[in-house]
């Protein structure tokens, strides 16, 4: 791929799923992003096992893995810049060459476990400049209408694989390999990643030049976000639902043992929402018009959360799978959420406004499950998780009906109203 600089175009494609694959630079970015999502989980566990061997603490353990939310918050705001004031392309090599580099002082047997821990912070605050860098060049490679939508639909299916698939290759990887060899496999998966990216996709200038300092644009970034009603709303709407959806995921240890079931419900208890979310962007994708996706955004956004009151019952293992399964098919909202939040963002903006939002995302889904497990210090397990379901339905249903008081133009995404 020539390093020549050209306009940010989407080529003409089918529509649908194979249409988007048709675009030869977004299958790059799909495998780019298949690696560094696999390294991303592999190295998680393996190094979590690493530190444990090394120290036998469950808490510098337990801490390893949970070090992988707060930079999010860090790297998000403070380096949201980076993702317009510099070429998407060069800035994703960066990235991923960033994290291979660390991966790989992990491996090295001098490093002490405080140095394990300071360079798995480095690897979480540039995710998420990476995949918010990613997101806003997907509007370029994709443009901003159906091929978006179904590209970005695309990369959550993988993510949610990821949690069905990642673990498990990283268990069995462990069992074949040391710890330490299980890190370094997964520093060449970011190298084929940097790979991909830089010779799979095309060179494009930056999105918004500066010349001032980078801290202070990344957090103009986020004022600007803020301070626009309907990005706001939108925004929140992306981070509200996903945060209380995590309680099941976080308190499903102690609701099997309140249950009396064993490991192997656990395992599928962890599985069920992710599944539903699977089935639910692919039946959205494949089946659903643009249309009667952007109408379902916010009924299905708030009654994402309702299968989570079944819980108040205590449900046993069968229903239990049943009522995350539903939680995760009404997660399909994401479709047509995607497509209001592209149309409503500024392309000089786009950058910085998908970095926070990624960044924003997972430091409340963190937040979110330790309220779950702050709730259940308090009340039953199965009370916690249908307290948080019902708080925040509430929370999505008011953002819901401030939504519904914006009417879109026509023009900006081809629907009436939203």
């Amino acid at each position: 791929m020539t390093d020549q600089l050209v306009a940010p175009a989407a080529p003409a494609a089918p529509a649908g799923y194979t249409g988007v694959f048709a675009v030869g630079e977004f299958r790059a970015v799909f495998a780019a992003h298949t690696l560094s999502l696999l390294g991303v989980v592999v190295s998680e566990i393996a190094l979590t096992v690493l530190v444990y061997d090394l120290t036998g603490s469950p808490l510098l353990s337990a801490l390893t893995f949970a070090l992988g939310f707060l930079p999010y918050l860090i790297g998000g705001t403070l380096l949201a810049g980076v993702a317009d004031r510099y070429p998407a392309r060069r800035v994703l090599v960066l990235c991923d060459l960033v994290c291979a580099g660390c991966v790989a002082l992990m491996v090295l047997p001098m490093t002490p476990v405080a140095g394990l821990l300071v360079l798995r912070c480095a690897v979480a605050a540039v995710a998420p400049v990476f995949n918010g860098t990613r997101m806003a060049t997907l509007a370029d490679i994709l443009g901003q209408g159906e091929r978006f939508v179904l590209g970005r639909s695309l990369l959550r299916i993988v993510a949610q694989s990821a949690q069905l698939l990642g673990f498990g290759v990283g268990g069995v990887l462990l069992t074949l390999v040391p710890a330490r060899g299980a890190v370094a496999i997964t520093a060449v998966t970011f190298l084929c990643s940097a790979a991909l990216l830089r010779f799979g996709t095309v060179r494009r200038p930056a999105r918004a030049g500066g010349n001032g300092a980078l801290l202070r644009e990344s957090l103009q970034g986020a004022r600007l976000v803020f301070r626009d009603r309907r990005m706001r709303l939108l925004t929140l709407l992306f981070w509200v639902p996903p945060m209380f959806a995590v309680a099941p995921e976080a308190l499903a240890a102690p609701y099997v043992d309140r249950i009396g079931a064993g490991s192997v419900a656990l395992g599928v208890l962890m599985c069920a929402m992710p599944v539903g979310h699977v089935a639910g962007e692919l039946f959205a994708g494949s089946v659903l018009s643009a249309a009667a996706r952007s109408r379902a955004v916010l009924p299905l956004a708030v009654c994402s959360l309702l299968p989570l009151l079944a819980y108040a019952v205590r449900p046993g293992l069968s229903l239990a799978v049943l009522v995350l399964l539903l939680a995760g098919l009404a997660s399909a909202y994401g479709l047509g959420l995607d497509q209001w939040y592209v149309a409503a963002v500024p392309d000089e903006l786009r950058g910085r406004a998908m970095t926070l939002l990624t960044a924003g995302m997972m430091t409340l889904q963190g937040l979110g499950m330790a309220a779950a497990g702050l709730a259940a210090e308090f009340v039953p397990v199965h009370h916690a998780i249908a307290c948080l379901g019902a708080l925040g339905a509430v929370c999505v249903l008011v953002l819901a009906i401030r939504l519904r008081k914006d009417r879109v133009p026509k023009s900006e995404t081809g629907l009436t109203t939203i």
